[in-house]
């Protein structure tokens, strides 16, 4: 029903299939008024659209010709459809004349694709007994759908929605009994007045909480977030499907929507985009028609900037610049930034779904971006490599470093207690930004070469390198630390290094596959893939390592995009040797294990465990449950995915090994 097609970050380009077709998602649905649509909103692009089955069901008229004709035609839309149940009336009004059965088989009956339980929205701010009382019965109201939709054979998709108000913990329970439900979609509710009063950082811990418990497997639906300034941010949470009536109410009200905020007609000058009513049509047109003319281009208008908002998004995840798209859409506004920041505390969560590797490149944007969990995957890695006995600091110059280490290093200074450091036992480290610490032998490794950033140092960078240079330094008996950094950086520095026209950086090919290896696979896999007499092939267009062999065989190749490493099958072999199980492996079931072994893809269905520290692009061994090796490829999805995915591609399999080993 959902598969993952594209990530970054936590945002994720899907298919969910519908009995009215398959859209791709993130999708925003435009609601539609079951009486008072006026808009063909298909063919504004359109791919699925909301309408409310209580409004239906209340109408007596409507509702005769939506059990006849069914839904689709009651609004003239040929996509799927979701239904609201009318927990919104619920909410204003305090009660509706339909109960929770009653509702859901309506919404059978008028041939929904997508419905939705009656549960209870929860007011901001309520008490936590209040919470907990609405919330009670949105879950006997989610359980009860759920029975009463299988016992009876409904082809329907069922909603069950979030609920808690702004309790995360109540979220986090919510969200977990209704993953344990099996739902199909998962709609995240009553978040709306946040949105009214700017709270989107309490929006923030709301989703977050939400989303940790929900299954990775099932598509997320922020309800009520229809501006374009917040789809990038919900997106970014791990947010699928948007909801919008705001094209039409803010219409209403001579207001023009915008990824970086609302204009109101009367505070125009020039029209706000290059859209079709924004291109026919002046100010002083809009201004001399009828308010019901002038409502519906501009509500054409808030549609079309709203999906073009999804679409950039979109676009953004298949090229790998989403983070930096979501922290250009959260400057427009103070409060979005500051929701923006509060995002940057989940980056544990965050990293776990962040492809290892990337089409584009890192862009620093500003202080925002040293939170990215590239950074943070970075810096974590140094924490675990094993370190040599001394360490000089070099500062940043043309990239890749390694290449363009100048001849005269210059001066530096000394820390440790003696006046001469051994440099066959030394690490050599670039200080830069973002990335603050770059060894020489990984500087070529995605994105620690592939990133730009302003030559201007603002001073959260600065700070930032500062903290980590503290934590690092203390760990090397002798550092040196050359004297331009001296003055960029305060480090209390001892001494002058006397013979600082002795430092060289001796480049060493074997040193280098070996630290990539043991970066990329784990510490002692540069020992495992390059034990014997080593040949290394390069590019004679650009130097780079291509081809590693050893003794006579092919073990990798080195991948030119990004410098990790694509094994071959004897390099698949000899990390399957020495790394116990479950490391780098991904476990499947007898059943796949023959199409494995053929060289095939592998499927979410078959997967038994896997590695929990795998991301999606990881090099990956493919073994049956006895731990033999059956092939070895490229991971698509990340650990939680593949354990939860039912459906869709979890591995592409490079090749297979049809014969035991």
């Amino acid at each position: 029903m959902f598969q993952i097609k594209f990530k970054d970050g936590m945002g994720r380009v899907g298919k969910l299939e519908t009995k009215h077709g398959t859209i791709t998602t993130p999708a925003l649905m435009p609601v539609i008024h079951p009486r008072k649509q006026t808009i063909d909103v298909k063919e504004l692009g359109a791919e699925i659209v909301i309408t409310n089955a209580y409004l239906i069901y209340k109408d007596e008229d409507i509702k005769k010709k939506a059990i006849e004709e069914g839904v689709h035609n009651l609004i003239n839309f040929p996509g799927p459809v979701m239904t609201d149940s009318g927990s919104f009336q619920l909410s204003v009004y305090g009660d509706v004349e339909i109960g929770n059965k009653e509702v859901i088989e309506f919404q059978e009956l008028i041939k929904s694709d997508i419905g939705t339980s009656l549960d209870i929205p929860t007011a901001p701010y309520v008490s936590k007994e209040k919470a907990e009382e609405d919330l009670k019965i949105t879950l006997e109201r989610a359980k009860e759908a759920k029975k009463f939709r299988d016992d009876n054979g409904f082809e329907l998709l069922l909603n069950s929605v979030v609920q808690g108000s702004t309790f995360p913990d109540l979220r986090s329970y919510c969200a977990s009994e209704l993953a344990y439900l099996g739902s199909d979609l998962y709609p995240i509710g009553a978040v709306v007045p946040l949105m009214e009063m700017y709270h989107y950082d309490q929006i923030v811990d709301i989703v977050m909480s939400s989303v940790s418990h929900l299954p990775d497997s099932k598509p997320r639906h922020l309800m009520g977030a229809g501006h374009p300034m917040l789809f990038a941010l919900a997106v970014a949470m791990g947010c699928d499907l948007f909801d919008s009536a705001a094209y039409v109410l803010y219409a209403e009200d001579d207001r023009f929507l915008s990824p970086r905020g609302t204009y109101k007609l009367e505070n125009l000058l020039e029209m706000p985009c290059s859209c079709e009513i924004c291109s026919n049509y002046t100010i002083d047109d809009l201004k001399s028609m009828e308010k019901s003319e002038r409502s519906q281009l501009i509500a054409k208008h808030n549609l079309y900037v709203s999906l073009a908002e999804i679409k950039l998004i979109r676009q953004a995840i298949y090229e790998g610049s989403f983070l930096e798209l979501v922290e250009e859409r959260c400057r427009v506004h103070p409060n979005l930034l500051n929701a923006y920041r509060r995002f940057s505390h989940y980056n544990d969560e965050i990293e776990l779904y962040d492809p290892r590797s990337k089409k584009s490149a890192f862009f620093y944007t500003g202080s925002e971006s040293i939170n990215r969990p590239e950074i943070k995957r970075h810096l974590n890695k140094l924490r675990t490599f094993k370190k040599k006995k001394n360490l000089v600091l070099l500062p940043s110059f043309k990239k890749p470093y390694s290449k363009n280490v100048p001849n005269n290093l210059g001066d530096f200074y000394i820390y440790g207690e003696e006046n001469k450091i051994n440099l066959k036992n030394t690490d050599f480290m670039v200080v830069d930004i973002p990335f603050c610490l770059i060894p020489l032998d990984l500087d070529e490794i995605y994105p620690l070469s592939q990133n730009e950033y302003p030559k201007t140092k603002d001073l959260a960078a600065v700070n930032e390198i500062e903290k980590i240079l503290s934590e690092f330094i203390p760990q090397y008996k002798q550092i040196l630390i050359h004297n331009k950094l001296a003055k960029e950086y305060n480090l209390n520095l001892y001494r002058i290094y006397p013979d600082s026209n002795l430092i060289k950086y001796e480049k060493n090919d074997v040193n280098k596959i070996i630290a990539i290896a043991d970066y990329q696979f784990g510490f002692g896999a540069g020992e495992a893939l390059f034990n014997g007499k080593i040949k290394i092939e390069k590019s004679k267009k650009t130097g780079k390592i291509r081809h590693i062999y050893c003794d006579g065989e092919l073990i990798a190749n080195m991948r030119a995009s990004d410098s990790f490493f694509i094994l071959s099958k004897e390099g698949a072999k000899r990390l399957h040797t020495s790394f116990k199980s479950p490391c780098l492996r991904v476990i499947v079931n007898s059943d796949s294990e023959p199409f494995a072994r053929e060289g095939k893809s592998v499927f979410s269905k078959f997967i038994v465990d896997c590695d929990e520290n795998i991301r999606s692009n990881d090099e990956v061994l493919i073994v049956n449950e006895n731990d033999q090796l059956l092939a070895y490829g490229k991971a698509l999805l990340c650990y939680s995915e593949m354990m939860d995915f039912k459906v869709g591609q979890a591995i592409k399999t490079r090749k297979g090994f049809k014969e035991e080993i």
